[in-house]
């Protein structure tokens, strides 16, 4: 500032100007003066370093002092920028250089002592600490001292990539340290179990206050962070820096050195992130989960909704999805942060995700594994499509790695084999989705015939028909509430009774699932054949191997017809609006039989009315494509309805 208010207070006179700037400079080595014997101007900074030049020859003889004054600023900032930098390097090498010293001579020093008492081998503290001696000494005796002098003689010799990259290539020695850090971890976390007194040594360390409530593990990881630290400030420092520097050619030698090094401490530290993950959802589960392993890489956690395989009903839960199992978990209450405990442990092998669609909730999707099918409720789009990404990417990357499984089948297999049956958990067949027994086919009430689920299909079966058990191969080989069909199977027994394939099946024998998915038109209507009493919800089925007949289910997964329709010769009534019906019902009349029907909107009633027109002809009618809510549900719920191979 003082300079500055010195050039606006002189004349005008370019002499004077030039005169009252002009300041002898050192020529940098290897350079000449200016060409001609013209002298050129120059203005030393008024900075503590004294550092740069400012050549104003290139302003015109007559320039204003205002832009001058702006230069000069600008050349300020450059070299407080420059110095800042230094500054910080010299200050972490001092913070870093204390690290050092806690690990080599305080850790390391003390273990050793322990161990040549016999308490534990020393190799064991060989292995953990590798040649951070070596590392300790280069940074206190070497790059820390010649730092410090450098800085003290700043306003001299305002440089530094001079001296790193004149001890860069002594960074190599980090390749050793990196290379063995996770083997040393592997290590630490062995004997911290199997050794008290080992573990003894290490917790009355890490209460000291020297160690700052940090673990052994977090300042072993200081010397995998150092490198990618002088890195960036070297990267920081050439971008400050002018090319025609003197020092620019020195840090550029350097940063090259250093990155090579840096590259390696990159990967160690994203696998120590990763471990401090680990142990923090290690904490989060109370410890019962043996998850802290290198191998062990977390892809994604988050909050999710669980759909009730009986009822739709949803309930809170979270995923931890690994790249070799997800955990299934239940939060639980604490006052100490997020606790969950492990409900399900799924693994990635043999693992299939699909997107599922519900009535009532929207964003499900459903992931299957051998052990457990899970139907899950994401709470948008968004969050649904990243989960899926999410599995599909790490089931994609564990067959990759693992040359023994095969690859992913295109097509979702829509039951379960009978090779896998037992092997691997089913989807359950939700209970508002039929409306009688799936084997014998009676009808369930909520008094003598409840619903129950066979554990090895999935199927929604009678009392009688699940008086069975059998050993599960899923669930740990444990005893499991089988259907009979499924119990014959998996014990290799012989049914004493005609089997189900040997009868001859009835009209309405026909699942409702089976005729859907190849129909001409399929959904719910509400049905009535009187007009006193009230309508009833049915799953309505116009298949196309029997086109002329209209299939009546209570809902879309039951295996029997409740009745049927001759569609052929009936006549079709477009009922309009009155107090009795609403505008989307029709009828079908024939002698003194009428069947009342009612859509959920128009165009499904228009839908509707256009097959059957034709079918009551004796005309083949054409296939509709359902759009309304109900029936594009049908259908998913018929694709999904057993579990995913």
């Amino acid at each position: 500032h003082a300079i500055c208010h010195l050039i606006l207070s002189l004349p005008a006179s370019p002499k004077l100007h030039q005169s009252a700037l002009s300041r002898p400079r050192r020529t940098p080595a290897g350079t000449s003066g200016p060409a001609g014997g013209q002298k050129r101007s120059k203005v030393t900074l008024g900075l503590e370093s004294k550092r740069r030049t400012l050549n104003i020859s290139r302003f015109p003889q007559r320039a204003a002092a205002g832009e001058i004054t702006g230069c000069f600023q600008q050349e300020q900032i450059k070299e407080l920028k420059l110095y800042k930098i230094a500054s910080e390097l010299l200050q972490t090498e001092r913070a870093y250089v204390t690290r050092l010293h806690l690990l080599d001579q305080v850790f390391c020093a003390r273990l050793t002592e322990e161990a040549g008492k016999g308490m534990f081998p020393v190799e064991v503290v060989k292995g953990i600490f590798s040649n951070v001696g070596s590392i300790y000494t280069f940074h206190s005796q070497f790059l820390l001292p010649d730092l410090e002098t450098r800085m003290s003689q700043w306003a001299s010799t305002p440089r530094i990539g001079d001296i790193l990259a004149q001890l860069a290539p002594f960074l190599r020695m980090y390749a050793e340290y990196v290379k063995n850090f996770d083997s040393a971890m592997d290590l630490l976390k062995q004997w911290t179990e199997r050794s008290a007194q080992f573990n003894t040594i290490i917790q009355d360390i890490q209460s000291q206050e020297v160690c700052g409530n940090l673990t052994l593990q977090h300042h072993m990881l200081e010397p995998v962070q150092r490198v990618p630290r002088y890195e960036m400030l070297l990267k920081d420092y050439l971008k400050k820096l002018p090319e025609d520097d003197p020092d620019c050619s020195q840090a550029k030698k350097s940063l090259n050195i250093i990155s090579m090094a840096a590259t390696h401490s990159n990967m160690a530290i994203r696998k120590m992130e990763n471990l401090k993950k680990l142990m923090e959802i290690y904490e989060m589960l109370g410890g019962e989960e043996d998850i802290v392993n290198p191998s062990n890489e977390l892809i994604k956690e988050g909050q999710i909704l669980k759909l009730a395989a009986r009822n739709t009903s949803s309930m809170e839960r979270y995923l931890f999805l690994f790249n070799n199992m997800l955990l299934y978990c239940v939060p639980k209450f604490s006052l100490v942060g997020q606790r969950f405990t492990v409900r399900t442990r799924v693994c990635v092998e043999g693992m299939k995700v699909l997107e599922t669609s519900n009535e009532d909730y929207p964003h499900t999707f459903q992931v299957s594994g051998k052990e457990r099918t899970l139907e899950l409720q994401a709470s948008s789009e968004q969050d649904k499509e990243d989960w899926i990404k999410a599995f599909q990417e790490t089931i994609e990357i564990f067959q990759q790695k693992n040359e023994t499984f095969k690859s992913a089948s295109k097509e979702v297999a829509d039951e379960v084999s009978v090779k896998e049956l037992g092997k691997r958990a089913p989807r359950w067949i939700r209970d508002n989705e039929v409306t009688m027994c799936m084997k014998c086919k009676e009808p369930f009430n909520p008094l003598t015939r409840r619903r129950h689920h066979c554990r090895a299909c999935g199927y929604v079966v009678c009392y009688k028909c699940s008086d069975y058990k059998a050993s599960l191969r899923y669930d740990g080989n444990k005893l499991n509430k089988v259907c009979k069909d499924c119990y014959f199977i998996l014990t290799g027994r012989a049914d004493a009774e005609e089997p189900v394939s040997g009868k001859k099946r009835g009209i309405l024998e026909i699942e409702a699932a089976q005729v859907s998915g190849n129909s001409f038109l399929c959904g719910f209507l509400q049905y009535s054949t009187d007009r006193t009493k009230p309508c009833q919800r049915v799953w309505c089925v116009i298949p196309q191997h029997d086109a002329l007949v209209l299939y009546l289910y209570g809902a879309p997964q039951d295996v029997k017809a409740q009745c049927t329709i001759p569609l052929l010769g009936y006549q079709v009534e477009d009922v309009q609006r009155s107090v009795d019906h609403p505008p989307t019902s029709f009828r079908l009349c024939q002698s003194k039989s009428v069947h009342c029907f009612t859509a959920d909107t128009e165009e499904v009633k228009l839908r509707w009315l256009k097959v059957i027109h034709k079918a009551v002809i004796g005309e083949m009618p054409e296939c509709q494509t359902p759009v309304d809510d109900d029936l594009a549900n049908g259908f998913s719920q018929e694709k999904s309805r057993c579990p995913v191979d």
